[in-house]
């Protein structure tokens, strides 16, 4: 629960087709980055099993399979589920990965032991003192969890040199503009954040940290995996950014769902006649947690 605000299942209800084409990848370089911490952190040989947790269509699970004997991915939404399960047969993984329906808040489920549970953007729509409690209790003794969102701070000094790399090499083509979109899904939906079938005022929580604390683990160790990159985005790929977002899903619009959509591309072929748009890769950051060995 978040506030007054609790989840239901239209949370991200008919975003899951949007959702591998509107959102910005992870920073290059994350696959390796988990891969070495994990190598550090414990022995990850191919025959550990691998838990994640809110995993969306497989984003984080499908990069990380190589690594584990068996993974398994728990979402609430059905649609995220098939978007993960398709993704696995196109990478030839389906014998190893396991796409199952449930809460967090639902777990354990019968689903054992792991060696690594990992949140991917995930963390913040549960009850986390809950879920991270019962996370831990379903990792091995010296098992390791893994938080990754996009870098939300950078250093004051790196985000100067990314300014003056911009100012010196200009981008092929205009900014998405974010802000115009903004006013526009406020527009239709009104100016508190809608999430399902409420809407959030704050915003979603933050202090993992904490809560990963009181749940009993050890850490964090972080690491951040550089952005910077441009990207070249199409109209399409704007369009179907703001669909895969919780709070601008297609079901909220209802019946204006059409008109909402043209309206955006309007605004789209104003800002680039093109239909070509530039955007900055943004940053990765990992935290990892601990579980104490036993004993």
């Amino acid at each position: 629960m978040i506030g007054d605000w609790e989840w239901d299942d239209t949370l991200f209800a008919g975003a899951a087709p949007y959702y591998r084409r509107g959102r910005l990848p992870y920073a290059p370089g994350l696959a390796d980055t988990l891969a070495d911490a994990l190598a550090e952190a414990l022995r990850v040989d191919g025959e550990g099993r691998l838990l994640d947790v809110g995993c969306g269509p497989g984003t984080v699970a499908l990069t990380l399979a190589p690594l584990f004997h068996e993974v398994v991915g728990v979402d609430p939404d059905g649609g995220m589920l098939a978007e993960a399960g398709r993704a696995a047969a196109a990478a030839g993984v389906t014998g190893k990965t396991r796409w199952v329906r449930v809460r967090a808040e639902e777990l354990p489920a019968g689903l054992g032991t792991f060696t690594v549970a990992t949140f991917a953007q995930s963390f913040h729509w549960m009850d986390r003192d809950l879920v991270a409690a019962t996370v831990r209790d379903m990792l091995r003794p010296g098992g390791v969890l893994v938080h990754v969102s996009d870098l939300k701070t950078e250093h004051r000094g790196e985000e100067e040199l990314r300014a003056l790399r911009r100012a010196l090499d200009p981008l092929p083509y205009p900014a998405v503009p974010h802000a115009a979109m903004d006013v526009l899904v406020r527009r239709r939906l009104g100016p508190v954040r809608r999430a399902g079938r409420g809407v959030l005022p704050h915003g979603t929580p933050g202090g993992e940290a904490a809560v990963l604390t009181r749940a009993g683990f050890s850490g964090p160790r972080r690491l951040v995996v550089p952005g910077g990159q441009p990207l070249e985005r199409t109209a399409d790929d704007v369009v179907a950014g703001v669909f895969s977002l919780s709070s601008s899903a297609p079901h909220l619009f209802g019946a204006a769902r059409d008109a909402f959509e043209a309206e955006l591309r309007g605004l789209l072929r104003e800002a680039s006649p093109a239909g070509r748009f530039s955007e900055l890769q943004p940053g990765t950051e990992v935290f990892v947690w601990g579980k104490p060995p036993a004993g």
